[in-house]
């Protein structure tokens, strides 16, 4: 993997080699390292994975505006995860696509589809406008679907597969959120990420060892949340601190309190930083 500052404004296409670029590292609470959200860039493609409350700002400081993301991919209903969406939405519906550029295509999974619309994103944008014949704005008139169907069992855990214009994703459900869930199953939906079979992308999640073992043999590196406190609903960096060296080494801290520093991520590969790219030869 090589890690290159970011120079000039972020371009959303490369030579084919897999792209990993941060728009904020910070918790849900962040006054200075914007939220944790990202691009996956590879060839002419790119995915927006989430886009909270600090979205626009961070695009911005990439040199990118919302007209320019085309695609998105969102892990959970937190705020600091989607709430963004609707001004992204909206930025693409009444701006990018009457400039002529594509509708802004959503990979999500048929169990997420209806929490997300119902329970967050319906009241901000289903009554834009009307059709003709009164009915109001649904899901499908706003986004292109990618839906992500095909299931799979890896080891007890379900996970959700799918390739996004050459960009293989394998979701897994992580233990999130509520803070008495004893595990995924008990858990509210969230999601993190295998990108290409190689990149480990925790999502939001309490300590989950057997997850991160599980992984072990096809992670080259992993981005893990982590908390400088104990904390109910996150992992912290003491918890990820008991993994084996071989893992920790390999291991990006992300989702951290505005005041870490490197010293804090001494016993992991480093803090994983925004602009910068990620990039997988």
């Amino acid at each position: 993997m090589k890690i290159i500052p970011l120079e000039n404004s972020l371009q959303l296409t490369n030579d084919g080699q897999l792209e990993l670029v941060f728009l904020g590292t910070g918790t849900a609470f962040t006054r200075t390292l914007h939220q944790t959200n990202f691009l996956l860039i590879k060839g002419d493609t790119h995915l927006l994975v989430d886009f909270g409350m600090t979205g626009p700002q961070a695009l911005y400081d990439l040199g990118r505006t919302a007209e320019d993301i085309t695609a998105v991919l969102p892990t959970h209903s937190h705020a600091d995860h989607i709430g963004g969406l609707e001004y992204l939405t909206l930025r693409n519906r009444y701006v990018a696509v009457p400039s002529g550029r594509p509708r802004l295509t959503m990979l999500i999974t048929d169990e997420y589809r209806t929490v997300l619309w119902e329970q967050s994103l319906r009241g901000g944008l289903e009554y834009n406008e009307m059709h003709s014949d009164g009915r109001r704005l649904q899901f499908d008139d706003l986004y292109d679907v990618h839906a992500i169907g095909a299931r799979a069992q890896f080891g007890d855990r379900t996970v959700y597969k799918t390739s996004y214009k050459g960009i293989d994703i394998e979701l897994f459900h992580t233990n999130h959120i509520p803070g008495e869930a004893e595990s995924t199953m008990d858990a509210f939906i969230t999601y993190g990420m295998l990108v290409d079979n190689r990149v480990f992308i925790s999502g939001d999640t309490k300590f989950d060892p057997d997850l991160i073992n599980l992984y072990s043999d096809r992670a080259e590196v992993y981005f893990h949340d982590a908390s400088l406190t104990r904390n109910a609903v996150h992992a912290s960096v003491n918890e990820l601190s008991t993994l084996p060296e071989s893992v920790r080494k390999r291991m990006y801290l992300m989702h951290y309190q505005d005041e870490a520093t490197d010293a804090d991520a001494t016993d992991f590969a480093g803090l994983a930083k925004r602009l910068t790219r990620y990039v997988f030869e």
